[in-house]
């Protein structure tokens, strides 16, 4: 038996794994890190290599480990240019930097000796703690369990994008589908719908790969914040409010109210502006309503029927659909060991973000403790915090 399992291995079960091992509260014979991928933090590495991130939205002080300040010693020690592994007064860490530090801690902690690849099947209370099915057959208990799941898996893929889909295969594909082709291997040219920062790293990619062959049709202006929800929401200014608001039909309204969705930073503004001054047609305003393949090439529609677009291939850059992750196997799960929900369908958890006896959430699941940032890497650094200092 796992003294701790961990399911989920992106940037929150990551963290965790972390937090868990170097403050001796596991040894990492003892710890089980459940997750379908070959590798930790796989999701997340394809969604930002996929796009080609420069630099990440975070400060330097928000990363998997323990020491807020680990990531600028690691450039110190391993001879990083610090010039180019940060930009900024906030000192965003390249995703370079980012993954070398991970890969780093990874290895230093020997996290491949814990990790389990599969995916859940059910989730049970066992004699002394939860026992874990996966989809192989594969059998395993542990006394503590942390659900560190997300929503990266649930694309959102508009009604119009769905049909089109099934239509013509190979003209539209979600951004982070995991059967994305290489781009060369796509039709040109391309059109990439979606206004947020997802949206605008991948037109900046594509405008350099395929020069005035690209387009971005998005619905609305460009909102530019610099975090996707207000700094004040890392600490006690917003946090504090937040956790003393009894209903949580308002936490709830106040995380959707907080989040910057489709928000860009201004720097990553200025660097499309540029582009812009090369290529007028870079950028143009339109919401999609239809689409139809005709004669080899994408048309796009809006709702009056008016040709918005005509290209070769779509990608879609519309994020992710936010209703609970896991689903299949959760929703039993809360049904049979009658686990608190709140109306919107997300764990009500204690302060430790303990949801029943020696279960723990984080991530997306925890957003009703956390608030808007639990998703984030900020946020991971603060459940595993919690969870670990309660120990």
């Amino acid at each position: 038996m796992y003294k701790w399992i961990i399911v989920g291995g992106g940037i929150q079960g990551t963290t965790m794994a972390n937090f868990l091992l170097k403050q001796h509260k596991v040894a990492s014979d003892e710890l089980a890190i459940i997750d379908p991928h070959t590798e930790p933090l796989a999701n997340w590495n394809r969604y930002t290599n996929a796009i080609s991130m420069p630099f990440l939205r975070s400060p330097s002080v928000h990363h998997i480990d323990v020491n807020p300040f680990s990531l600028e010693a690691f450039v110190k020690d391993n001879g990083h240019n610090e010039g180019s592994s940060f930009l900024g007064r906030l000192k965003r860490p390249s995703r370079l930097l980012f993954q070398d530090h991970c890969e780093h801690l990874v290895k230093d902690l020997s996290l491949k000796r814990s990790w389990v690849q599969g995916s859940v099947q059910t989730i049970d209370r066992a004699q002394n703690g939860w026992q874990v099915q996966l989809q192989s057959g594969q059998l395993l208990q542990g006394e503590n369990m942390i659900l560190a799941i997300g929503i990266s898996e649930q694309l959102s893929w508009p009604e119009w994008a769905k049909k089109l889909k099934k239509d013509a295969v190979s003209s539209v594909y979600h951004i982070f589908d995991p059967a994305l082709p290489d781009f060369k291997e796509m039709q040109a040219p391309f059109t990439v719908v979606g206004g947020g920062i997802t949206a605008v790293h991948l037109t900046l990619k594509l405008n350099t790969l395929f020069p005035k062959q690209v387009r971005l049709l998005k619905r609305h202006p460009f909102r530019m914040h610099d975090f996707d929800s207000d700094p004040g929401w890392l600490g006690p200014k917003n946090q504090t409010a937040f956790r003393k608001t009894g209903s949580y039909k308002k936490r709830r309204e106040k995380i959707v109210h907080a989040r910057h969705k489709g928000s860009i930073p201004r720097d990553l503004y200025i660097k499309l502006r540029h582009q812009i001054r090369q290529n007028h047609l870079l950028v143009s305003d339109g919401q999609v309503h239809q689409a139809r393949m005709e004669k080899d090439s994408v048309k796009l529609y809006d709702e009056q029927g008016r040709l918005v677009q005509q290209t070769g291939t779509v990608l879609l850059a519309t994020g992710f659909i936010p209703t609970l992750p896991g689903q299949e196997w959760l929703t039993p799960v809360i049904k049979k060991h009658q686990l608190k929900c709140a109306d919107c369908g997300y764990p009500i958890i204690s302060e430790t973000l303990q949801w029943g006896p020696n279960l723990y959430v984080m991530g997306a699941l925890a957003e009703l403790e956390i608030g808007p940032i639990a998703r984030n890497i900020s946020g991971a650094r603060q459940a595993a915090e919690r969870i670990t200092n309660s120990l």
